[in-house]
């Protein structure tokens, strides 16, 4: 194995551990059409509870995905917005053969 195929395996394992939840995509998903406030998250993501919301935005925040500003909103960090498209490709993708 190459150096730069053993490279690419390690960051295709490292991907899913920074988005690691179902909540993690639909919070995305959510940030994805702009900043919002942590009400606005819980309302927009179904099911959330409290606790979970605030565990994966904090998770999100450590691995530099997100940013909360001084005001509690969240918005995507430019790593972040890069992730959007890997999303994408997996929903058509989903979409495709489901």
């Amino acid at each position: 194995m190459s150096k730069e195929e053993l490279i690419i395996e390690c960051s295709i394992e490292w991907a899913p551990g920074i988005i690691g939840s179902k909540w993690s995509f639909l919070i995305l998903r959510e940030l994805f059409c702009g900043t919002k406030r942590f009400g606005e998250l819980e309302r927009a993501v179904q099911g959330i509870s409290p606790k979970s919301l605030s565990d994966t935005l904090r998770r999100l925040e450590a691995d530099d995905i997100i940013v909360r500003t001084v005001y509690p909103k969240y918005t995507l960090t430019e790593k972040g917005q890069d992730f959007h498209k890997i999303i994408k490709e997996m929903k058509l993708w989903g979409a495709k053969w489901r």
